[in-house]
C-alpha cells in the first residue's frame, strides 16, 4: 500500500518509522528531516499548499494520507484530499475544529452536556473583558481561540501576576488577532496534574492508548516559559503514578462523547484525537484537544504499539476501526533543544549525532524541526531531537534516554530532570495533597 505522510518533525518521523517496514513509504515536508528522508520517497515543499500537496498525493497513487501537524488540518488538506478521492487519518476541516477553533469546543461541552469541561468566556471586546474580570474571584488562564504552536496560553500564577495582567494580556491577543481571531478565551485556572490520552477514531469508534505526562515548561523542575514540550514520560501499565484506572477511563468516556458530539455536530472525526487533562480534586478536566498526535507524546506510544499501524490506519479510514494494542513497557521521551529555547541565539547551528552508539544503548532518536543539508545537520530555533528510551520500568527508560543524550554534540540543552524520580514522587504527592489523602 502507497502511504504519504505529511510533516517535517519527530511527531512524523516516528509515523514512518512505525509504517515502514509494512508499506510504500512517501513523505512530503517543509524541511528535510534525516530520519525520515532515508526511510522514504520525499518531496520537499510547503505543507501548507494543501492543493500541492494533494497534487503529488494523485501523481504517486497515494491510498492513505497521515497529516502529522494541525495547520493543514486547519486548512483544510483532507477535505483537498477528497477531492482526489485519497483517504485520510485526519479529521476534515470542520471536524478539525475542535483544534483549531477554541471557541466551538468549549461551545459544544455546553451544547451536548459533556463532563469535565471549565468555566469560559469567549470575549471580542475590552469592557466586557474589563467587567468579567474585575468580579471573577479566582485565577484565570488566558487563550488565543485559534492555533497558536501551543504558545499563546498564559496563566495567572505562572506567566502572569495577576488578573490585571490578565486584562493586559487578553486585549493583546484580541488587537494582535492572535491565533486568527479577533477574540479571547478566558477560563478558570485548573488546578492538578496535567496527562495525555491520546485515541485513534474512526467516527464511530474510539480505541486510546496509553497515558503520558508532557513537560512543557523549558527548564528543569518545572520553571520557564510554557514550549512545545521538552519530554515525557509513560508506564508500564498505561497509566501514570498519579493516575488510577478509574480517572483514565473517565477521560476516556469524555473524548467518546466528544466524538458522538463531533459527528452530530459536524462531520465522523476520523483520525487522531488528543485530549490534554487535568486531574483535579474532582476527576480529569479537558483543558484542550488537538487534532493530530502529540509531541513529544506520540514517542511514548508508538514505540509500544504491537498492533500493524497499516491495519489501524485502514481501520481508521475503513470504519472499521479494532482495539489497539500496546507493549506492557515505560517509555521515557527527553528533547534536545537549541540553548536558550525558546528565545535561542543558537539557530542554523551544526550538530553531531551517534546514531550506532546511541541504538547500542536501546535509544531511539527522532528528528525534529533540524535540516539535512550537505555537510551534516543543522538546527533550527525549535525542538530539534526527541531522544526516547524503553524498559520495564520508567526509570529503566530514563536511564536509556539520558545516556543516549550524551552521543548528540552541539551547542543543545535538555531537561535531565524528565522520568526522574523526584519529580515524579513531587506530582504523585501533589495530587495526593488536593484529593487530601496526605
Amino acid at each position: 500500500m502507497r502511504v504519504l505522510v505529511v510533516g517535517t518533525g519527530a511527531r512524523e518521523h516516528v509515523i514512518c518509522e512505525s509504517l515502514k517496514d509494512d508499506v510504500e513509504l512517501y513523505s512530503y515536508m517543509g524541511n528535510v528531516n534525516p530520519g525520515i528522508a532515508r526511510i522514504s520517497e520525499y518531496k520537499q515543499g510547503n505543507e501548507l499548499d494543501i492543493q500541492k500537496v494533494a497534487e503529488y498525493a494523485k501523481e504517486k497513487n497515494i491510498e492513505i494520507a497521515i497529516i502529522g501537524p494541525e495547520a493543514p488540518l486547519g486548512k483544510g488538506i483532507v477535505d483537498e484530499f477528497e477531492k482526489y478521492e485519497i483517504r485520510s487519518v485526519g479529521p476534515n476541516i470542520n471536524a478539525a475544529r475542535i483544534e483549531t477553533d477554541k471557541s466551538f469546543m468549549r461551545s459544544l461541552f455546553e451544547e451536548y452536556k459533556i463532563p469535565g469541561s471549565l468555566t469560559f468566556e469567549v470575549f471580542d471586546n475590552y469592557e466586557d473583558i474589563d467587567n468579567f474580570l474585575d468580579d471573577y474571584d479566582n485565577d484565570v488562564v488566558v487563550k488565543p481561540v485559534g492555533l497558536t504552536g501551543g504558545k499563546g496560553v498564559k496563566i495567572v500564577g505562572d506567566h502572569l501576576e495577576d488578573n490585571n495582567e490578565a486584562k493586559i494580556y487578553a486585549k493583546e491577543v484580541i488587537d494582535t488577532k492572535m491565533g486568527g481571531f479577533s477574540q479571547v478565551i478566558i477560563e478558570e485556572k485548573a488546578i492538578g496534574e496535567e496527562f495525555t490520552i491520546q485515541a485513534f477514531s474512526d467516527g464511530e469508534n474510539l480505541s486510546p492508548m496509553p497515558a503520558a505526562q508532557d513537560h512543557p515548561h523549558a527548564f528543569e523542575g518545572d520553571s520557564g516559559p510554557i514550549t512545545g514540550g521538552m519530554g515525557s514520560y509513560s508506564d508500564n501499565d498505561g497509566l501514570l503514578p498519579f493516575l488510577n484506572q478509574r480517572d483514565y477511563d473517565a477521560g476516556v468516556e469524555i473524548m467518546k462523547k466528544t466524538i458522538s458530539a463531533i459527528k452530530d455536530k459536524t462531520s465522523q472525526y476520523k483520525g487522531i484525537l488528543y485530549g490534554q487533562f487535568m486531574l483535579t480534586k474532582d476527576g480529569p478536566k479537558l483543558i484542550e484537544y488537538n487534532a493530530r498526535f502529540g509531541d513529544p507524546e506520540v514517542m511514548n506510544t508508538l514505540p509500544l504499539m504491537e498492533t500493524p499501524m497499516i491495519d489501524v490506519c485502514n481501520g481508521v479510514v475503513d470504519g472499521k476501526l479494532k482495539k489497539v494494542s500496546f507493549i506492557d513497557k515505560s517509555s521515557v521521551c527527553k528533547y534536545l533543544v537549541p540553548e536558550g529555547y525558546p528565545e535561542t541565539k543558537y539557530a542554523n547551528t551544526l550538530i553531531n549525532v551517534d546514531e550506532e552508539k546511541i541504538n547500542s544503548l536501546g535509544g531511539h532518536i527522532y528528528y525534529a524541526a533540524v535540516n539535512q543539508k550537505g555537510d551534516g545537520i543543522y538546527t533550527s530555533s525549535s525542538r530539534a531531537i526527541g531522544v526516547v528510551g524503553i524498559g520495564e520500568k520508567i526509570s529503566d527508560g530514563e536511564e536509556i534516554a539520558e545516556a543516549s543524550c550524551k552521543y548528540i554534540q552541539g551547542n543543545l540543552y535538555h531537561r535531565k530532570d524528565i522520568g526522574k524520580r523526584e519529580l515524579i514522587d513531587k506530582k504523585v504527592n501533589h495530587i495526593r495533597n488536593i484529593k487530601g489523602l496526605n
